[in-house]
């Protein structure tokens, strides 16, 4: 992580009362339900996910 953004994380935790890890995790969990509602994102991922299926197949073969 660049030192400017930890620093700046680190500062809005603190002003928070919480842990920079905790600022983390909510801040990954708000990205997570974020894309969810992403349709695009969401089609993508499922594209993703069948060409590797069908790779893992093949290799299964």
């Amino acid at each position: 992580m660049p030192e400017d953004l930890a620093e700046t994380a680190e500062a809005v935790a603190r002003g928070r009362g919480i842990s920079v890890n905790a600022l983390v995790l909510e801040a990954l969990a708000a990205e997570i339900d974020r894309v969810k509602s992403d349709d695009e994102f969401m089609n993508r991922l499922r594209a993703l996910a069948e060409r590797d299926k069908e790779i893992l197949d093949r290799l299964a073969q």
